[in-house]
Formats: structure tokens, C-alpha cells, sequence
């Protein structure tokens, strides 16, 4: 039986796992390879970080891809760049209409302040992120601001950002290329306090081809 969640992508498999609900995700990419990123459920949100794997100081800067594209959400043809100004990775195609770059991850502290004191012991996605990158010796100073793919943040008239529910569904998903040798770091989002994972957080598939 022919596997759809693999149509469209180059032959060689790499690898593909499923990554839990709320849980940490990383790996190489080499330069031509394709990431692709399958909302296994629908409605769940999933932050992301890229690392040069030959220059660990060289790393995805939102300020630096939303000035070049000028353009604050992520679709197909985005490039995303790294705080040197290289292309990192390039967005060949996604079944989503836009992704964020600009909500940033959540943490225990944000949680806090958002939601309520009760909310404090709840796993976030910095610890995620924090989880990941300590297998390649990284820690909270090698944070930055994060992609979130599938989430929708509009921006209203008066410049407020809202946090609604996603737009994506069952087996849509997002291509990325990578431009450069990287390591890609996940946080499947834990988060339940406000609707990006629709209150449920969910598995994701994840599939490099090359």
C-alpha cells in the first residue's frame, strides 16, 4: 500500500519517526535533503530551531528571514536565514496556508504569567528545546526565537497578536530544504492553556528524503 504521507518527496528515506505528544525532536539534515513535517491529528503546533552543524554560533534568525522577505508569516518559497545572512533552509511546499516566526515558545514562566500560578509545574516548550539542544552542548543562551509550524498567530489592526486555533487538519504537512548541513531541534508543543493544539497535543511525523 502506497504510503501517502511520502508522495512528492525525493526516493531515499533517511529517516522517519514519530515524534510523541509534547515531546523533544533532533537531527541532522545534510545540505538537499528534505524535512517534512506531518500533522498526524490536526491542530497541533510545532516549534522549531535550526543550527549550523559546521558553525554552532551560526543559527535561524526570525529578524533576519521577516526583513528579507518582508513578511511575517512563512509559505511556500520562504527562506529561512541565519543570523550570518546564509540561507539555512528554503520552504519548497507546505498544505498549510502560513506558519509563524513570530510567537516565540513557551515556557514555565510564560505560563505563569499568562494563565495562572497553577500552571507553573507544566512542561513547556523552552524545557523541550532545552532537552534537545543539551545533546549537542547548547544551553539557554544558544535560544532564539522559533519557527512554529502549523500555528496560526494573527496580528490584528492594532498590532496585538492573538493565539487561536490552528489551521491545519490530518495530514497536512510542511516541506523544508536544507540549504546548509544542519541540525533541526523540535518541540512537539506541549502547551494547553490556549487553543494552538487545540487543548490536546498530538503526535507528529517526521520524514527526511533525499
Amino acid at each position: 500500500m502506497t504510503d501517502a504521507a511520502l508522495a512528492g518527496l525525493p526516493p531515499r528515506i533517511v529517516l522517519d519517526e514519530v515524534v510523541p505528544a509534547r515531546a523533544p525532536w533532533d537531527h541532522l539534515v545534510r545540505r538537499g535533503e528534505v524535512l517534512r513535517i506531518v500533522d498526524l491529528e490536526g491542530n497541533q503546533a510545532v516549534d522549531f530551531l535550526m543550527y549550523s552543524a559546521a558553525d554552532d554560533a551560526e543559527r535561524y534568525s526570525a529578524q533576519d528571514t521577516i526583513a528579507a522577505q518582508g513578511n511575517i508569516f512563512l509559505k511556500t518559497g520562504s527562506v529561512l536565514l541565519s543570523n550570518e545572512g546564509n540561507p539555512m533552509a528554503t520552504v519548497l511546499g507546505t498544505s498549510v496556508a502560513y506558519h509563524d516566526t513570530i510567537g516565540g515558545a513557551c515556557s514555565c514562566e510564560s505560563n505563569t504569567l499568562r494563565y495562572g500560578h497553577h500552571t507553573k509545574s507544566q512542561h513547556a516548550c523552552v524545557e523541550n528545546f532545552l532537552q534537545a539542544n543539551g545533546r549537542h552542548g547548547r544551553g539557554k543562551r544558544d535560544m532564539v526565537s522559533n519557527i512554529n509550524w502549523f500555528m496560526n498567530v494573527p496580528v490584528e489592526a492594532d498590532g496585538a497578536l492573538g493565539i487561536v486555533d490552528g489551521i491545519s487538519a490530518p495530514g497536512l504537512y510542511v516541506d523544508i530544504r536544507a540549504e546548509m548541513d544542519l541540525v533541526a531541534v523540535v518541540s512537539n508543543c506541549p502547551q494547553i492553556n490556549n487553543p494552538c493544539n487545540g487543548f490536546d497535543p498530538t503526535p507528529v511525523r517526521m520524514i527526511i528524503a533525499a
